[in-house]
């Protein structure tokens, strides 16, 4: 079977076998790290919110190996998330991001994707902030719409003074990382 990741979307094969028997199971993503539930299909009630038996599995090391990152998917492994929208970039206008307060301020990162992680390190925008998590947060391009997600960062991901999980972001909106204001800049195409 195929699963994913609800922080990151990186896919994997899992063997069915090893539920041994279990309805569910929490694995943790070899990309991102983050623990996330999985259930088995065969199970009368794979839809149940937890099993006694949990263990954790870490994916790696012989075991399954991540596939191509995925857009949004709702799967059985991600049963909070809203159904999915397909991600894609405006034909009309570019996207970037400005740093416009922190250590890098003055930077500006294209965006060239529908799905950018902002985070220090192993990210598609890696922002040199010592209070910016790994992998922080992400933004989510469904044509004009754009979120901004928080991927479970220790600081948080701030609209104001307002801390967000997942908000809708316009032109020129301003959010914070760690000690990094960053500023979304939406520039339409001639």
């Amino acid at each position: 079977m195929i699963i994913a990741c609800d922080r990151c979307y990186a896919r994997y094969k899992y063997d069915e076998s090893r539920f041994q028997g279990r309805s569910s199971k929490k694995v943790r993503c070899t990309k991102c790290l983050s623990v996330f539930e999985i259930y088995n299909p065969n199970s009368s009630d794979a839809t149940r919110e937890g099993a006694p038996d949990e263990t954790i599995l870490r994916l790696g090391d012989g075991g399954p190996r991540p596939l191509e990152p995925v857009r949004k998917v709702p799967t059985a492994a991600s049963p909070r998330r809203s159904p999915s929208v397909e991600l894609k970039l405006p034909a009309s206008a570019k996207l970037s991001l400005a740093v416009i307060a922190g250590p890098e301020a003055g930077k500006i990162f294209p965006i060239e994707k529908p799905r950018v992680v902002i985070g220090r390190h192993d990210a598609d925008i890696n922002v040199d902030d010592p209070e910016v998590s790994r992998q922080h947060a992400a933004l989510e391009i469904a044509g004009e719409k754009v979120t901004l997600v928080d991927l479970g960062s220790t600081n948080g991901t701030f609209m104001g003074d307002e801390p967000v999980k997942e908000s809708g972001i316009e032109n020129q909106g301003e959010f914070s990382i760690g000690g990094s204001t960053l500023m979304l800049i939406v520039t339409q195409r001639a």
